[in-house]
């Protein structure tokens, strides 16, 4: 692919955490009164964000994606754990509200309805291996077209613990892409070279996180077994705040720190969680701190940038 820049937008996982995402986008689209889509050429998220990617490559707008979290975020997480150890032997929330909540967004638009690049990580239980459902932008890409983006949405937000694997796409078991891409710059700067030929100086990534918590790790974890790594969290936590460092300073090594741009706040190790409900307005004051202060930076190092027009292989 013989291009000058190509621009790719990575949004990260979080839960409803991914209020501060979409609203962060919300408020650069006012600031700069522009679309916020037409400056990217890929878009790729993962859970909470794969559900914001999928809209915005559809032609929804940020502001709207954060009403549809406002308003559909209480009744998707409503814990139908009926004590305190229930979560230990179910998922704690049910999937029909989630799926009812996608279903009514994204109606019967397919993946092939996308007017944008699209990558979304999702992993495969059954198989025990990485998944990701993308738009027919190369030509063998000729399978996840026709499966609707509500599927696509409930795949990659199907995080373990919190909700069951979702078994609607060819009978697949297929949970959460945060497993191994809660950060899915590298999946975007990936599918831009490997899969488009892109040149990687070519390429430039805005990263969005959904906030990053500031917390002192436990002494006992030091010689701790599973019961120490079991409750609190720490287990899942560090794997996953490594994994989304990890994956910013490689994009980073590739790129050079000029063409990549992070967003993701440090917050109190208590502040936002991913079933947070209560906070929804504050990530929603969050993002409009953030982008305050960070938005001449993308002004700088997106918004020169028009993409060109994807068309896809496959429809």
């Amino acid at each position: 692919m013989d291009v000058q820049r190509f621009q790719i937008l990575s949004l990260d996982g979080g839960g409803i955490k991914g209020l501060f995402s979409a609203a962060a986008l919300a408020a650069i689209e006012e600031d700069l009164s522009t679309n916020i889509v037409d400056h990217f050429d890929l878009i790729t998220g993962t859970s909470t964000g794969g559900i914001i990617a999928t809209g915005l490559a559809i032609g929804m707008r940020p502001r709207e994606i954060v009403e549809f979290y406002l308003s559909k975020g209480p009744s998707i997480f409503h814990s139908r754990c009926w004590t305190k150890w229930s979560n230990w032997l179910w998922s704690k929330y049910s999937q029909e509200p989630l799926k009812a909540a996608l279903e009514n967004c994204f109606k019967d638009k397919r993946v092939a309805d996308c007017k944008k690049r699209l990558v979304i990580p999702s992993y495969n239980l059954g198989e025990d291996d990485v998944y990701l459902f993308r738009t027919p932008h190369a030509e063998r890409l000729k399978r996840d077209w026709k499966v609707p983006l509500w599927k696509v949405a409930l795949a990659t937000s199907a995080a373990p613990t919190f909700f069951p694997s979702s078994r609607h796409v060819d009978k697949l078991r297929l949970i959460d892409g945060g497993v191994w891409a809660n950060n899915p710059a590298m999946v975007g700067v990936i599918e831009a070279y490997g899969t488009l030929g892109v040149p990687l100086d070519a390429i430039r990534v805005f990263s969005i996180g959904t906030s990053d918590a500031v917390t002192h790790r436990r002494n006992k974890l030091d010689g701790g077994g599973k019961l120490s790594w079991a409750t609190g969290n720490d287990a899942v936590d560090v794997i996953m705040r490594g994994q989304s460092i990890g994956v910013n300073n490689q994009v980073t090594f590739l790129l050079g720190q000029q063409r990549v741009e992070r967003w993701n706040p440090k917050v109190a190790s208590d502040e936002f969680s991913l079933d947070g409900v209560n906070k929804a307005n504050d990530l929603v004051g969050k993002a409009s701190h953030v982008s305050r202060i960070l938005m001449p930076n993308f002004h700088e190092k997106f918004a020169g940038h028009a993409a060109a027009l994807y068309t896809p292989l496959y429809t």
